[in-house]
């Protein structure tokens, strides 16, 4: 009975060891992101599924509104530019391709509703790499498709803590 006790602990205490050192080297999970804005408006020409990434990353990563006019809205979200695309990245042996790039280019800038640059012209860039198979177009193809939708949502929670990180920013004073 003594030595169950005695081990219990000791493995109870070798599996907090690592939670503990994390916890004293100030590691947290993100969580949300603190944006200074209650009602945030998404104009420009983003594409439908991140429009949609970005208004869940709003609706359930901040405590802002999404607001469908811009004249209601603390901030304002422009999308200039949302491209996606792929390139081939290797070729087997036989010619064929065996692997791809999949990038996605998304323009923004943020101003507030008097027109002051929150965030001035910027953009974000994401690649991931991917295998390709003749054998298996279409699977390669779903997961194509999956990979875009966790890079558009990577991207919207990208936008959004650097329209945060900059919001907080010392503004510099113009004379």
């Amino acid at each position: 009975m003594r030595v169950n006790h005695l081990r219990r602990t000791m493995l109870g205490l070798l599996a907090l060891a690592p939670v503990s050192g994390l916890i004293a080297c100030g590691y947290r999970l993100r969580g949300m992101v603190d944006l200074p804005f209650k009602v945030i408006a998404i104009t420009g020409s983003p594409s439908p599924p991140l429009r949609t990434d970005l208004q869940t990353a709003i609706l359930t990563g901040t405590d802002a509104k999404v607001a469908i006019n811009p004249k209601d809205a603390d901030l304002i979200l422009e999308i200039t530019s949302d491209l996606n695309g792929r390139e081939i990245l290797a070729y087997n042996s036989n010619g064929q391709v065996s692997a791809y790039r999949l990038n996605i280019r998304v323009g923004f800038r943020a101003y507030d509703n008097t027109g002051a640059d929150v965030v001035p012209e910027a953009e974000i860039y994401m690649t991931r790499d991917m295998d390709f198979s003749v054998s298996t177009v279409l699977a390669t193809d779903v997961q194509m498709q999956q990979f875009l939708s966790l890079m558009r949502r990577d991207l919207a929670v990208q936008i959004l803590r650097r329209v945060s990180a900059s919001a907080r920013a010392p503004q510099a004073r113009r004379f």
